[in-house]
């Protein structure tokens, strides 16, 4: 992976910035991509730079696919190629899933628009780069809640499932150049969403393994998927602490 170029959206801050962080140790150049977070994606780019590692910070709304194109051609200008795009990037606002007249148009639009359009236009800005270079790779970061139905919100969830298609739908349209994967974190403690930390409480105590999945486990996954899955496009793997697979622990 050394000297290999990465485009992590939404990469300064919980899970993306732990991806960002692990790219930059397996030898990669990151581009750390935010929509907000500036401060914490410099901050991401300062630690990762501080080890040695070659990193940029990019601020992008990839949900327009004007700024999606520059994204990528800010990563290409900076570092002369690009080998792997993380599509992390996400966003939600927690409504509970029996109250459908909380479930405005607004947050649904925001929703999809992010987590599903958004993925959507960086693969379409990154495929001709991407084919240049053999190994070249697509990681989509969804969700359990595509598995189960739950999670922050039912638009939360319904636009995780359709990432989980497009991962398989873009795996077959772009191969063999491009191999595409998903992977889909359960439970994590972040700051996404706002949950409490009670909730985090209660969920690790009745996940199989009694702990719940971290940022780093997520981190590993995905360039597990990246760099050394060679044979491996269209999959989904679990990150969950054993919940989706084998529902909760008894006893």
């Amino acid at each position: 992976m050394k000297d290999r170029v990465a485009v992590v959206t939404g990469g300064g801050t919980g899970i993306g910035r732990a991806i960002s962080e692990q790219f930059a140790r397996a030898g990669a150049k990151v581009v750390v991509n935010y929509s907000r977070s500036r401060q914490d994606s410099e901050d991401a780019v300062k630690s990762i730079q501080s080890k040695g590692g070659a990193a940029i910070a990019v601020g992008a709304d990839i949900s327009k696919q004007s700024e999606a194109n520059a994204l990528m051609d800010a990563a290409v200008r900076e570092f002369g190629r690009l080998d792997y795009l993380i599509n992390n990037a996400g966003w939600s606002q927690r409504v509970p899933h029996a109250q459908f007249d909380d479930l405005t148009d607004e947050i649904w639009d925001r929703v999809f628009d992010t987590n599903l359009r958004g993925a959507f236009y960086c693969v379409r800005a990154a495929t001709p780069h991407l084919k240049k270079h053999q190994g070249a790779a697509i990681v989509n970061i969804a969700s359990v809640a595509a598995l189960m139905g739950q999670g922050s919100s039912m638009a939360y969830a319904a636009s995780k499932g359709g990432m989980v298609t497009l991962t398989k739908s873009l795996a077959r349209a772009l191969a063999p150049d491009i191999r595409v994967n998903a992977v889909l974190p359960g439970f994590i403690r972040t700051r996404f969403a706002g949950w409490p930390d009670s909730a985090f409480d209660d969920a690790e105590k009745i996940t199989p393994l009694r702990k719940l999945a971290t940022v780093d486990d997520v981190a590993m996954a995905t360039i597990f998927f990246a760099g050394w899955a060679m044979g491996t496009t269209g999959e989904t793997l679990v990150v969950d602490g054993g919940m989706a697979p084998l529902g909760p622990a008894l006893g």
